[in-house]
């Protein structure tokens, strides 16, 4: 097993996959020194999510095992040391440990577990129907506005993954579609966390096994 040292942002409800992006607004200070460093550095911030309720010793909070590298492919500087910057989903990693550490900032060791070299998946046709069938009707219970014309323009893994990052799913769910071995598996998820929010308005929390 191939291992490397990441720096970890922990955000709730923030998913990144391969080949996605994902902006962020960074003003705390200890990410702030984070960013910093990873433009030092090789550019690379590990984005995964805490778990919900659940604390370490030292206060700070227990992360999933689960999260994905990105790569900063843009950055503006703003006042008081604050960045905008959009993140471009480079592999998945798993936490082998996490390390003790000096900075302010979290780091783990962790196995990267796509290599790039994956072909691109593809959806049955009856399942991609489904998928944006199920997504015209959840955008019209949220009241989004959406073009559909572009989004029929997206190949399978975009569509997927776009709806897993932006969709409004908790924490759990959310984890549930990173860690989904394969994208019909996840293209699945994705129609049933729609179907289940988009009748119960995100009030209620979903229980995923």
């Amino acid at each position: 097993m191939t291992t490397t040292r990441l720096s970890v942002f922990p955000l709730p409800g923030a998913l990144l996959f391969p080949g996605m992006h994902l902006p962020l607004h960074i003003f705390e200070p200890r990410y702030k020194a984070m960013v910093s460093d990873a433009m030092a550095r090789d550019r690379r911030i590990g984005m995964i999510q805490p778990r919900p309720g659940t604390l370490r010793r030292d206060g700070e909070p227990a992360l999933f095992d689960l999260g994905c590298v990105g790569r900063i492919a843009e950055i503006e500087a703003l006042d008081e040391g604050r960045y905008n910057l959009v993140l471009r989903g480079v592999s998945r990693f798993r936490i082998v440990r996490e390390l003790e550490v000096t900075t302010p900032f979290r780091q783990v060791e962790a196995e990267l577990l796509d290599s790039g070299d994956e072909e691109t998946e593809i959806l049955a046709l009856g399942q991609r129907a489904a998928l944006e069938l199920e997504s015209r009707r959840f955008a019209d219970t949220q009241g989004y506005a959406v073009d559909w014309e572009a989004v029929g323009r997206l190949d399978d893994e975009a569509l997927v993954n776009g709806i897993a990052q932006i969709a409004p799913f908790d924490v759990a769910a959310k984890q549930a579609l990173l860690e989904s071995p394969d994208l019909a598996t996840r293209a699945e998820l994705t129609i049933q966390l729609m179907q289940f929010f988009g009748r119960h308005d995100g009030d209620d929390m979903v229980t995923l096994q």
